[in-house]
């Protein structure tokens, strides 16, 4: 019997992690995980020295799917630290790109990273045309798309000859035939379908980012406002040559119809895609369903984000703040009390240099000093097994705590966070009150209610189909929070409130201790103060982003970084306390220790962004090798 499963690296997702799971004697039940990232990012040690400026250029390349967040996160750390707020447009410009950020990243995940764990791809062949398009036409009602008989026979063919050929693509390595699957094969077929058309789908939505933004990915942003500034002639379609700029009119209807663009799919396709998968995978009969697996706790945290009256009022944030544990009652959460957060290395491949292993520092105090061999960390290139040593590290991801408890964050604490802030208010009348209105209902309808969604209790939403449904519900929120953005943004046009960037009069009016205060002159910032300390945050699509930072003499000092994925994959700490990966595998029984499509189900649905490797590199850092990947479907 199997005792110790591991996969290394674990695909579909950003960056590298390796999983163990020990084995009870059965050889089919985890018994305890282990939770491992393989690379280093090393972001913070580039960051010192730095103009405050430049940050956010720098941490963008942290990751290129969490593209925008880091950078929003190190200049909203910046802005902190000056005392400084941006005009009432640039939130609402930051709002609708972390916006499109997350429709694109979460529709993308369900269909091109997730799905695979739930549809069987090469079942899809077996499918009857005609009946998968009676399904299309019963499931997304509205979705003005082909949805024919022809148009079904059309993607089996696709399959056949790809399968004939030896040449499955983007769809091989599944483990096809796996005994979990449990979609009918038309149902693969048309998830098959419309995994062909979200590819399309998301080329079109990424536009937004270029015109506010200038590219995608990783578009500009800047300290104190945004890169765009309205065109002094808005209303006419111009050129650069005669003073337009990309906020102009034509523009601004394109960004219209990207929203509309977007809201069709989530709405027709991507809510109703959800309900129809999971309602295959929750309990009937003897199957244990994904409902009663993968859970963590039910403790959550939140930084909290889309602004709707300026990032200092944290009660009007789409997303609120705040951490519940085991129920709904939201507890308030301080970013810069020193005993609140804390990072623990005792498991990981760092050490602290001022203080034991053993003791957690605010990330505002922290330390990123690499000891890989110091802390056991094993040859690279040899077969091993991750260090149950409690002395010893087996990740290069560090572990976060919330008063020395383990929180789960990303869309599951999202819409938990959302439902409780419902639950407070019976009479919603602001904007931000009927979103939370809006979740509340989209969760009773689609996982509670029996009828239009899944049937389940609500306690059971902490689960790794919680986690699915949960992705989905906010991506329809925020999609239709994002008209309501851009309906502002252009009334504020129209009404000539123009600002765009924060000037340096303006900077000097909100913190006066700033007196001949200049962007283009950092050494104007210390001016009155020995150093500037501050914190970013934002809610990335995985979940609680934070950037600390301290800048002394126009330069920064210190720059700590706490990634989402570092709150979910983090390894045991000094208590031996799991982190939420490692924990919500225990209890999974493996229908085949050979195939753990279970694992990856689980693991799949915290969506894990571990950071970005480009090169392959030799002792010497040389690049030992480049892959040309093709992704086109002939």
């Amino acid at each position: 019997m199997a005792t110790n499963i591991v996969i290394d690296p674990v695909t579909r997702i950003e960056g590298h992690l390796r999983i163990e799971a020990e084995l009870e004697l059965d050889g089919k039940t985890i018994k305890a995980a282990y939770s491992s990232s393989t690379m280093a990012r090393g972001i913070e040690i580039i960051m010192q020295g730095r103009d405050p400026r430049d940050a956010c250029h720098i941490s963008q390349r942290i990751c290129g799917v969490c593209t925008v967040v880091h950078g929003l996160t190190s200049v909203r750390a910046v802005e902190d630290a000056l005392g400084v707020q941006v005009p009432e447009n640039a939130e609402l410009i930051r709002n609708m790109m972390i916006g499109a950020q997350y429709v694109h990243d979460h529709v993308m995940h369900f269909y091109h990273l997730h799905a695979l764990d739930w549809v069987d791809v090469v079942s899809a062949l077996s499918a009857d045309a005609q009946l998968t398009a009676n399904l299309a036409a019963t499931n997304n009602l509205g979705y003005a798309h082909d949805a024919s008989k022809t148009y079904f026979d059309g993607i089996k063919a696709k399959l056949k000859n790809l399968l004939d050929r030896g040449q499955l693509g983007l769809f091989a390595n599944g483990y096809w035939g796996h005994p979990e699957y449990k979609l009918p094969a038309e149902g693969n077929l048309l998830a098959v379908a419309h995994y062909l058309e979200a590819l399309e789908w998301a080329r079109e939505v990424v536009k937004l980012h270029t015109i506010f933004g200038g590219k995608d990915p990783h578009p500009n942003l800047v300290v104190g406002g945004v890169p765009c500034s309205v065109s002094s002639n808005y209303s006419q379609q111009v050129s650069e040559d005669n003073g337009g700029t990309s906020l102009n009119q034509v523009n601004m209807a394109k960004v219209t119809a990207i929203i509309a663009k977007m809201k069709d799919f989530v709405d027709h396709v991507y809510v109703p895609d959800t309900v129809l998968i999971a309602g295959f995978y929750k309990s009937q009969g003897e199957y244990k369903g994904w409902e009663k697996r993968g859970g963590t706790g039910w403790n959550y945290l939140c930084y909290g984000e889309f602004p709707e009256t300026g990032i200092r009022d944290k009660e009007n944030f789409l997303i609120p703040q705040g951490v519940l544990q085991g129920n709904l009652a939201i507890q308030p959460l301080d970013m810069e009390r020193k005993d609140e957060i804390k990072e623990y290395v005792s498991r990981s491949w760092y050490k602290y240099l001022g203080v034991a292993n053993s003791v957690g520092l605010h990330p505002s105090e922290g330390e990123t000093n690499l000891d890989y061999a110091g802390r056991g960390g094993p040859t690279p290139g040899t077969g091993y097994t991750l260090s149950r040593d409690s002395s010893k590290g087996y990740s290069w991801i560090k572990s976060p705590r919330w008063y020395d408890k383990p929180m789960e964050v990303g869309p599951l604490a999202h819409v938990v966070m959302m439902y409780a802030k419902a639950d407070l208010n019976s009479n919603p009348v602001t904007a931000v009150e009927k979103a939370h209105a809006q979740a509340k209902k989209l969760v009773d309808d689609l996982w509670v209610n029996p009828i239009s969604g899944l049937g389940l209790a609500i306690a059971d939403i902490d689960s790794t189909l919680g986690r699915i449904a949960a992705r989905t519900i906010e991506t329809k929120v925020i999609a239709d929070a994002m008209s309501r953005w851009h309906e502002r943004l252009l009334s504020n046009i129209i009404a000539g409130n123009l600002a765009t960037f924060t000037t340096d009069a303006e900077v000097v009016r909100q913190n006066p201790s700033l007196a001949g205060f200049k962007w283009m002159d950092t050494a104007t910032w210390n001016k009155n103060l020995s150093s500037l300390v501050g914190v970013g945050f934002t809610e990335a699509p995985r979940g609680a982003l934070g950037h600390w930072l301290t800048i002394e003499n126009g330069k920064i000092k210190n720059y700590q970084c706490i990634v989402a994925s570092q709150w979910n994959a983090g390894p045991r700490d000094a208590n031996g306390v799991p982190g939420p990966y490692e924990k919500s595998l225990v209890g999974h029984t493996l229908a085949d220790s050979k195939q753990p499509l279970e694992i990856l189900r689980t693991i799949h649905s915290f969506d894990p962004c571990i950071g970005c490797a480009v090169h392959v590199t030799d002792a010497n850092g040389e690049e030992l090798i480049k892959v040309n990947v093709s992704t086109t479907l002939r």
